[in-house]
């Protein structure tokens, strides 16, 4: 009889290693099951040293920069796109169909491999088949997905461990899924209620941008002829238009410079701090941007809680997470409140970022014992107050838009036409006109 290596899960989907021994490979295979074990590779000992010992000894020869015998050119190739981003949405739909394959009883692994086979983003297919390498190799899920942060963040990663230590992995992937679900919809709803007012402004610039280098100049040519002293704002939209229409480049170069300062001033802490806080308490927006943040952080940290991640690891990783200066700062004076033994209202309600409302519901989850669940009923809450201010914002930016766009076109257009006016009333103050009818 040989001996057999397996790697296996068992039924809390933890992974575990031993030897066997057994007649073949498929007999070694219906032990492990007995078991009550999911094999997920069983090897013969022997060929795994003898493959050992034949890796080492390539290993050992010596490299050579020609192609010829005696040593063979080491090349590695790097796939640029195996290093980039995943979309939040195909991440998503990975979660999901993983906590699905796992729940239903499929070891790990071979859910992994199912889902490479049938993924279409070539990114995240590379990166599924370089997880089920390294589970292959003795590294656990957690630690698998930790070699990928620009895929997944701490957040991920921490919450996949808590459900391994846990035996719960199947239940985390599913929050994972519904946090993932969940934050997407509202940053969509928040992204199509801008579409509108971004729309706007482009349209207003672009039908300024018309007027000031084609149709102005049109009508200076015709006042110049008139030998009359031109309106004062008809002279100032008409010195606008020049230095736009002969300094083009330098108008353009102007405004690309304006933009990259604020993008670097905001990159300062300073700069940061400022533009959160502004973003916080600017009018229309503010009241929207203030929602999604208290429910990103109470949907946060109540989804780590509640799957077995340690208070002050889910608090650390919900600062990292917050998306706002304001917030993260809210969050670290939280971390030290508790890292000191006392509780997390008194922070919170300290912040000025958090509402009454907010602060009294995570007293009484911390009081009764019930955070986790608080903490995401509060989320459920303001998702819905969020789906509200989108319409309310929606709702008011549109004549604010319409207004802007009025006022902007409306007072080229006077400009242009109070000389015509002024003009008329020159000529209907000379006309004799007579007063009688012409005896």
């Amino acid at each position: 009889m040989a001996r057999y290596n397996y790697i296996a899960l068992d039924q809390k989907g933890n992974e575990t290693k031993g030897s066997i021994e057994a007649g073949s490979q498929n007999e070694a295979i219906g032990r492990v099951k007995e078991m009550q074990l999911f094999p997920t590779k069983i090897n013969e000992a022997d060929k795994e040293e003898k493959a050992g010992k034949k890796a080492k000894g390539k290993a050992a020869k010596p490299k050579s920069k020609s192609g010829k015998k005696g040593g063979a050119m080491n090349v590695q190739i790097k796939i640029p796109f195996l290093s980039g981003k995943v979309k939040p949405k195909v991440l998503t739909t990975f979660t999901r169909q993983l906590a699905t394959l796992v729940d239903a009883g499929l070891p790990l692994l071979r859910g992994l491999r199912v889902l490479e086979k049938q993924e279409r983003n070539v990114t995240l297919k590379g990166i599924i088949g370089e997880l089920a390498v390294s589970i292959e190799g003795g590294s656990t899920f957690s630690e698998a997905l930790a070699q990928h942060p620009k895929v997944f963040n701490r957040l991920f990663v921490n919450m996949v461990k808590a459900g391994e230590l846990g035996g719960v992995l199947e239940v985390v992937l599913k929050r994972l899924a519904e946090f993932s679900e969940k934050a997407q919809k509202i940053k969509g709803k928040v992204k199509a209620a801008m579409f509108y007012p971004i729309a706007v402004l482009i349209v207003a610039i672009g039908i300024m941008m018309l007027l000031m280098l084609f149709v102005i100049p049109k009508f200076k040519d015709v006042f110049a002829g008139m030998g009359f002293t031109l309106p004062w704002f008809t002279r100032f939209v008409m010195g606008i238009s020049d230095v736009i229409k002969n300094n083009i480049l330098g108008t353009m170069g102007v405004l690309t410079v304006v933009v990259i300062a604020f993008m670097l001033f905001i990159k300062t802490k300073f700069g940061r701090h400022l533009w959160d806080k502004f973003q916080l308490h600017m009018p229309v927006l503010g009241p929207v941007i203030s929602k999604v943040c208290i429910s990103r952080f109470t949907r946060t940290l109540g989804t780590l809680v509640s799957s077995g991640v340690p208070i002050l690891q889910a608090l650390i990783i919900v600062r990292e997470t917050a998306g706002n200066v304001i917030v993260a700062e809210a969050v670290n004076k939280i971390h030290e409140s508790v890292k000191e033994g006392e509780t997390i209202t008194a922070p919170l309600e300290g912040s000025g970022v958090f509402p009454p409302m907010v602060v009294s519901m995570v007293d009484v989850g911390e009081q009764t014992g019930a955070l986790p669940e608080m903490l995401l009923r509060i989320a459920d809450d303001y998702d819905e107050q969020v789906d509200n201010a989108v319409a309310a914002m929606t709702s008011l930016l549109e004549p604010i838009m319409i207004v802007f766009l009025a006022i902007i076109v409306g007072s080229i257009v006077i400009a242009m036409f109070l000389p015509l006016i002024q003009m008329i009333s020159n000529m209907s103050g000379d006309d004799p006109g007579s007063k009688g009818g012409g005896e």
